[in-house]
């Protein structure tokens, strides 16, 4: 209630400097409001978006589940202060699922930041990113829940992503010729996740990432953006690899899952995850292909005598493509198959295939959308299970 009441008198106290600064209003999908400081040494636009989604479940021909409920409540402040140079960004998640998480080591406290994060272009085509934000990860993590292709992320990025931590992050690009660009990112961070107030328990996190635009850089961002609304007139492609190597990770998926707890401590062990992902765009088509790869030096945590404590590190590969086609009435009909083999030697757990087909109807692009999915989900030694999906997203 606390938290909401500050929310609330952050957009009073923003509102009634109106006489003092120049208001905007700008069209759908392009925030709230924006403001721009009189001297325009700082500016601030205000978003919110929201999304209510409907699921059903079904196992052995009967339904196991059926759940409406607000995926997401996001409001976002982002803008310049002192100089165009120095960007910040603001998002805080208000939706239970956003804020769930809580622990003793993030103080017993709701999780409502996802972002807070400083951007400074400090020289040439160098940009120092500082603060909590999301790791140079693979390439559907990065994609905003805003923009995706599907109504969710696939079973990849939930067994394998690295999500967001505190740190630092730098980033560059440059061009190989008139149209092949490279940009490539180097971070630092923490190594535990989002919102740690009590950390940093083992060592720090090491993410670097590459990528190669051969045919130029997307029309609107659209190597981090699910669907062909760009509709290219020519073909782009985007090729990306990271690395990731957390020192002494305390948890059972590098900076996320559960704290391997022992009887004198946290168990520690180094954590190696490796993506390779590429995006291509044409006309109305669109492709998306990424691959996981997780290890671990002793996945096996241990206590001080070297009993097991049962906590194993999930290590494992996974593939995950995905395609759709997008139609003059931005109609789009799309496809995804993903394929999970965490080790069974040392997690116990049996591969798993899914298969998803999905329908958008982009009302306003990304901003306005109407999504729906259903899937298959096949296990061997169980029998199938399909999930259906109905989604609705308005971003302001």
């Amino acid at each position: 209630m606390k938290f909401k009441l500050s929310v609330i008198a952050i957009i009073l106290l923003a509102t009634s400097t109106i006489y003092a600064q120049e208001l905007k209003s700008p069209k759908f999908g392009k925030g709230l409001f924006n403001l721009t400081g009189k001297d325009s040494t700082w500016t601030m636009k205000v978003g919110f978006r929201m999304q209510l989604l409907g699921i059903s479940t079904w196992q052995d021909g009967e339904s196991t589940e059926t759940n409406m409920l607000v995926r997401r409540s996001r409001l976002k402040f982002d803008g310049h202060a002192f100089s165009p140079k120095l960007k910040y960004k603001v998002e805080l998640g208000l939706s239970n699922r956003d804020m769930s998480g809580a622990s003793a080591y993030t103080s017993n406290s709701p999780r409502y930041i996802l972002d807070a994060v400083l951007k400074w272009n400090f020289a040439g085509n160098f940009v120092l990113w500082a603060g909590q934000t999301k790791l140079p990860g693979n390439r559907e993590r990065v994609i905003s829940s805003g923009d995706l292709q599907l109504v969710d992320r696939s079973l990849l990025n939930s067994r394998f992503n690295i999500d967001r931590d505190m740190g630092l992050q730098l980033r560059h690009h440059f061009n190989l010729s008139k149209s092949f660009v490279v940009k490539e990112i180097l971070a630092i961070s923490q190594g535990e996740g989002r919102n740690v107030t009590t950390g940093n328990q083992g060592g720090h996190q090491y993410t670097g990432r590459i990528e190669l635009y051969p045919f130029g850089t997307f029309a609107s961002k659209g190597d981090y953006k699910g669907a062909a609304l760009s509709r290219e007139t020519t073909p782009k492609l985007a090729i990306g690899t990271s690395y990731d190597f957390n020192n002494n990770a305390v948890r059972n998926r590098s900076n996320l899952g559960s704290y391997m707890v022992t009887n004198e401590g946290l168990y520690e062990t180094n954590i190696s995850t490796i993506f390779i992902d590429a995006m291509f765009k044409y006309k109305g088509f669109s492709f998306m292909g990424e691959y996981a790869d997780r290890t671990a030096d002793d996945p096996f945590a241990k206590n001080a005598d070297g009993s097991l404590t049962g906590d194993i590190v999930q290590v494992g590969k996974g593939l995950n493509l995905m395609a759709g086609h997008l139609f003059k009435n931005d109609l789009e009909v799309s496809g995804r198959y993903t394929h999970i083999e965490l080790d069974q030697n040392i997690t116990g757990k049996n591969p798993e295939t899914q298969y998803t087909l999905g329908l958008s109807k982009y009302i306003s692009g990304h901003k306005l959308k109407v999504q729906t999915d259903i899937s298959y989900l096949d296990v061997p030694n169980n029998n199938g299970k399909i999930m259906y999906r109905l989604q609705c997203d308005i971003h302001f």
